[in-house]
């Protein structure tokens, strides 16, 4: 067998390719949508992709499967309670992928994050797949038992996936809840505790709440350690599943649907995409209503930007937090350094977000060798074209915190609100970054406004945000909570 699992960090996303060493055909699961690095591995191994398949209807990032069908002729396999507009071949319990003489792959339907989620078995044995292998009881692993499963989103490493995500398409929590729970019960932890776990997502990950930091496990580990596994009745599982999952962004029903259209593949939209505009023409289209977005690292975005522009670097979990804080139906313009705008369109690709006008050409350069250049010193800098953020450091934050109580700033803390209970610096006020826009009216605009999160990332997004909407006094602290307790005022820092 030829196995190989592909990870791609930003979005805490595992895919997978397998194939048979004698017949050389290869299937890929839950690839994402730039399918290059499948297409290329093959080429190099003398592979056939002749089949993908999805584990589910993924919701936190477009799958590759129309582009595998499109680039590699592949034909495309979904659970059996699957709807979708193109074709594809359902896959029920126990029906079989034969990919040559040592390799098969077998399914067992696993609803519960989704109602059409599979897991897929993997069989790595000589000759043909033995009678009765799916029911996953035989003592001997070497006999009859799967190398590997991959479970998609039913179970990961130190976590169960969420069975919250489909409420906004008519389904109940609690009871794809119960569909977990019997999956994981009767289904996957009746297999042998050697059988190895892949999973199609990590830590980071917001399908789940505790994911762990390994990429796989085995069944054994996982029905050790895992919290979700333990002995308990079905209604305390989904009350513990369901207690304190983050929030899904709105992008995630949105790419959920979109994984059952028949859309453009991402070559398609990439073409629309990698439009370089002049500095006139993205001034142009902002006044018509597009979103600038600049992708910079926050030190070189807060040194200087287009003025209304929101700053999310590539540099983070981009194409989530993109997805999280942009309009999918307004038009984006990417600001970025040269070379880069592909990326930028690419993993926005990723989540569905192809409505990419065009990218400002030459980046910021565009401002010094304009022929606004002149204009943009004087009379145009009146009218905003350029801007800037101060970036205010540990030290210069605490001076400011001994002035007068009338006189101090407002500490904004924008991470998650298990983040600010672990601690926080004394006095600072937690609206977390992904609820920002919906509570500006919390926001004093009257107030001096010193923004932080753990690092700078999500700082630097909400200050951006705060700026376009109008807040003049608005400072990022440098370096996040994590400078702040580096420095010598360390006794700010509450803990609750």
């Amino acid at each position: 067998m030829i196995f190989k699992q592909y990870y791609l960090g930003c979005l805490a996303h595992a895919s997978y390719l397998i194939a048979d060493e004698e017949s050389r055909v290869a299937a890929v699961v839950d690839p994402q949508r730039d399918v290059e690095q499948y297409l290329a591995d093959a080429r190099e191994q003398g592979l056939d992709i002749r089949h993908v398949l999805l584990t589910h209807l993924h919701a936190d990032f477009v799958a590759g499967h129309l582009e595998l069908r499109d680039r590699a002729g592949a034909t495309i396999y979904l659970g059996s309670k699957a709807e979708a507009e193109y074709a594809f071949t359902p896959m029920r319990d126990g029906d079989r992928l034969k990919l040559g003489p040592s390799v098969t792959l077998a399914t067992l339907e696993t609803p519960g994050h989704t109602p059409e989620s599979i897991s897929i078995l993997i069989f790595d044995a000589e000759g043909t797949l033995p009678p009765g292998s799916l029911a996953a009881s035989s003592t001997d692993p070497a006999k009859d038992a799967p190398w590997a499963v991959l479970t998609g989103d039913t179970l990961f490493v130190g976590d169960v996936g969420r069975p919250d995500l489909r409420v906004s398409l008519g389904w109940k929590a609690e009871d794809l809840g119960h569909m977990l729970y019997d999956s994981l019960h009767r289904k996957l932890l009746a297999l042998p505790d050697s059988t190895r776990v892949y999973p199609a997502h990590g830590a980071g990950s917001l399908c789940g709440k505790a994911l762990g930091k390994e990429n796989s496990s085995t069944i054994g580990v996982q029905r050790r350690l895992n919290y979700a596994l333990q002995a308990m009745s079905a209604d305390e599982f989904v009350t513990l599943v369901l207690a304190d999952q983050p929030d899904a962004p709105a992008y995630f029903t949105y790419d959920a649907v979109l994984n059952t259209r028949e859309r453009p593949t991402l070559d398609r939209a990439l073409e629309k995409s990698l439009k370089p505009l002049p500095l006139d023409g993205l001034r142009a289209l902002a006044r018509e209503g597009a979103q600038i977005l600049d992708v910079r690292d926050p030190a070189y975005f807060e040194a200087g930007h287009i003025t209304g522009s929101i700053n999310i670097s590539l540099g983070g979990q981009y194409a989530t937090w993109a997805g999280t804080i942009l309009d999918r139906e307004r038009p984006i313009v990417i600001v970025a350094e040269p070379g880069r705008e592909y990326e930028a369109a690419m993993r926005l690709g990723r989540i569905g977000f192809d409505r990419v006008a065009g990218y400002l050409e030459g980046g910021m350069q565009a401002l010094a060798t304009s022929d606004r250049a002149d204009a943009a010193s004087n009379a145009e800098d009146a009218s905003g074209l350029l801007a800037t953020t101060e970036r205010l450091s540990p030290e210069a934050l605490e001076q400011e915190l001994q002035q007068d109580p009338h006189s101090r700033p407002l500490i904004l803390d924008v991470r998650a609100p298990r983040e600010w209970s672990a601690d926080h610096i004394a006095g600072s006020v937690n609206l977390p970054l992904n609820h920002l826009e919906e509570r500006l009216g919390d926001v004093p605009r009257e107030r001096r406004i010193v923004v932080h999160c753990a690092s700078g990332y999500r700082s630097s997004v909400a200050a951006s945000i705060l700026k376009r909407h109008g807040f003049g006094d608005v400072a990022d602290l440098a370096g996040g909570i994590n400078a702040w307790r580096s420095a010598q005022n360390r006794e700010a820092v509450t803990h609750s």
